[in-house]
């Protein structure tokens, strides 16, 4: 495999349009995974199809079609999966545990599984993926992730990874999401442990922080660069949140999880996926707007 260091001189801007409730424009639908408490739902493709994983203790992906058609998806020989992005071609991406309790980042075409790990690393995970074999991701240099983690985009017919520099990322970042012109979301940690989200896009590097939030992630993004991601207020309680240019942040609150909401995925129609809980106890949903 190929790798190219791209570090980018960018310009920060930093978002702080204001705050309005978007929950009521939505139709919620909770999602478990049968005989489990636990349910992350993490991506989301045009057709509606969705990637997940459910099990706390032990991870155990999926593949979704609603209402309740769920495919099993695990990384042959793993301990334990998460299935998080999905495109639509139906390419998943995540990451696999293996038997040696080591991480790696995966791609699964249609069931021919490869593992993605940026060379000489410890620790890989995938997050999202776009039509084109473009998937997001990051490594640590150690192997139970203690270490900061460097954001990368992987490109499977090259086979090069593309590393993503942000001086203000101290202590990290990840690459979380990428759209089919090949902007990027992600978040980042600064020296004072404050979480930030970020977008880039065309080489125009913007900081995404919820306006009065103490933590705020970037997740996801579709092909209209609508952001979604996850917040948290004053009172430490967490939000989801959509981002889109003009209009700024709406909060996203499952009306069965408000303040314990987290928003991972969305498609180009609009629908959003996500969780909402505290562990042990997760549900994923769907929200489908009105």
């Amino acid at each position: 495999m190929n790798r190219l260091a791209l570090i980018f001189s960018l310009a920060l801007l930093l978002c702080t349009s204001a705050l309005a409730e978007d929950a009521a424009n939505y139709n919620f639908e909770s999602v478990k995974y049968p005989h489990d408490k636990f349910t992350q739902l993490l991506g989301i493709n045009n057709a509606s199809e969705i990637a997940g994983y459910h099990g706390v203790s032990t991870n155990k992906g999926f593949t979704l079609i609603l209402p309740n058609h769920f495919t099993n998806e695990n990384f042959p020989g793993s301990a334990q999966t998460q299935v998080i992005g999905i495109n639509n071609k139906k390419k998943t991406d995540g990451f696999y545990i293996d038997q040696s309790n080591v991480t790696h980042g995966f791609i699964d075409s249609n069931g021919a599984f490869f593992t993605v790990d940026y060379p000489g690393t410890a620790f890989n995970q995938l997050l999202g993926i776009n039509d084109h074999g473009q998937a997001a991701g990051y490594y640590s240099q150690s192997a139970t992730n203690t270490t900061p983690d460097f954001p990368y985009i992987y490109d499977e017919f090259g086979g090069i990874f593309e590393l993503i520099t942000i001086p203000q990322a101290v202590n990290g970042a990840q690459a979380t999401g990428i759209d089919n012109l090949g902007h990027v979301v992600g978040f980042y940690v600064d020296s004072s442990n404050v979480n930030h989200g970020w977008y880039l896009n065309d080489g125009v590097f913007m900081t995404l922080d919820v306006p009065d939030a103490t933590f705020t992630q970037a997740l996801g993004i579709n092909n209209k660069d609508q952001i979604v991601g996850d917040f948290m207020d004053s009172a430490a309680q967490t939000h989801g949140f959509l981002w889109q240019k003009g209009k700024g942040f709406q909060i996203i609150d499952d009306p069965s999880g408000v303040g314990t909401t987290i928003v991972n995925g969305i498609n180009d129609k609009g629908q959003l996926v996500g969780f909402y809980g505290t562990s042990p106890v997760n549900t994923g949903f769907v929200a489908t707007p009105k």
